[in-house]
């Protein structure tokens, strides 16, 4: 694979793991539901632009609608939700990394979905690594330490199971284009906040030039062209090492958590993002597949 390749995955990693930085931006003016709806609404408006821009149909075959209406649930307007609700009680840090969750839960409701594969070893493997990972993650706010509330911890990973709901029901959106079904999706995920946006928080009042540069960059750069880019690239590069940006992501996250918002991050917390990376090895098949040759040769 070419080195421009490799640089989009990161730069695809860096931006997706940096939108937990930018929720703490927002969450400094705006309330967490509006840190969402703006971010999933100003989305959809970019993927829509993009349509109207190359002339594409907006149409959606009739039998998809049901399990439209679920997915725009389940891959915007709960996740995006969650993590601005939980990033007021947990660091952007923790928040990024409890997103490495995502493959790892995705197994877990893959197993129990109609017709969905069922788990292997390697994969039990994984999902037992990924769930120590997230007690190491949480083991200092248990203990009393850090600035993390270990509950508000725990229910964040309601996001990833999310999106493993999401991925499953991809498998029912076959022939049909990406950036249309992100656009329908996001359009309904907005729909769907707006009215519990408004009662709870009412209309937002913006001042600061920086909180609508976060929305910005969280709404068209980290959601829009983010997606239309990852679209572009998997059937250049494949699937699996589009995955990689799983391993990444978390890694802009803690960075920018801990050296411009001075988060703390202790030793323990390192470790268990690093049990969760060997999970995920594990359930993507490459370090099953690294020790079976091993074991060949």
């Amino acid at each position: 694979m070419t080195l421009r390749y490799w640089a989009l995955i990161c730069l695809l990693a860096f931006g997706w793991g940096s939108s937990f930085f930018f929720n703490e931006i927002l969450l400094r003016e705006l309330g967490p539901l509006w840190s969402a709806l703006g971010r999933i609404g100003i989305g959809a408006l970019g993927c829509w632009a993009w349509i109207v821009g190359r002339g594409k149909s907006w149409a959606l075959p009739k039998g998809v609608w049901p399990f439209m209406l679920l997915f725009g649930a389940v891959q915007y307007a709960i996740p995006l939700s969650v993590y601005p609700l939980a990033q007021q009680y947990i660091t952007s840090s923790a928040a990024g990394i409890v997103n490495a969750m995502t493959p790892i839960m995705a197994v877990i409701v893959t197993h129990f979905w109609p017709g969905g594969e069922k788990v292997t070893t390697g994969k039990v493997i994984g999902v037992v690594l990924g769930f120590a990972g997230i007690v190491l993650l949480a083991w200092p706010a248990l203990q009393g330490q850090g600035e993390s509330d270990p509950l508000a911890l725990f229910l964040t990973m309601l996001a990833p199971l999310c999106y493993g709901m999401a991925l499953n029901l991809m498998r029912y959106f076959e022939g049909i284009d990406r950036v249309l079904l992100t656009a329908w999706s996001a359009t309904i995920g907005a729909v769907y906040l707006a009215p519990l946006t408004l009662s709870r928080e009412g209309f937002p009042v913006i001042t600061q030039a920086e909180t609508w540069a976060a929305l910005l960059t969280i709404g068209l750069v980290l959601t829009s062209a983010a997606f239309i880019l990852l679209y572009w690239l998997i059937p250049r590069i494949g699937g699996m090492t589009a995955s990689t940006i799983t391993y990444l992501a978390p890694i802009s996250a803690c960075l920018l958590g801990v050296y411009v918002l001075n988060e703390s991050m202790f030793a323990i917390q390192f470790v268990g993002m690093a049990v969760i990376f060997s999970g995920l090895l594990f359930i993507d098949g490459r370090l099953a597949g690294v020790l079976r040759k091993r074991r060949a040769a």
